[in-house]
């Protein structure tokens, strides 16, 4: 009896890691990871402001990572917010 809840217990565990691990790929920087990290910490900011940041901050220049980061403060967005958000953005 107990090997078999052993064998469950495992069995559950690996297949635990393995949704985690499937959903790691989402975690990637992209727009939309941008988008809501401002959003989620921030709900007060224009989306289509918001929106509008983090595809420049898509392009993964510096020069474009600093307007998206200028654009989001001016929608009074936290510097840090903003800042870890435009870094998110690049594809």
């Amino acid at each position: 009896m107990v090997p078999m809840r052993l064998a469950a217990a495992l069995s559950g565990l690996v297949l635990a890691l393995g949704g985690a691990v499937a959903a790691a790929p989402a975690a990637h920087a992209s727009p939309q990871s941008c988008f809501y990290a401002v959003l989620e910490q921030h709900p007060q900011a224009n989306p289509e402001v918001v929106e509008r940041a983090c595809l420049t901050g898509a392009q993964g220049t510096e020069e474009a990572i600093r307007s998206c980061y200028t654009q989001l403060r001016r929608e009074y967005v936290p510097a840090v917010i903003a800042l870890d958000a435009c870094r998110r953005a690049p594809r």
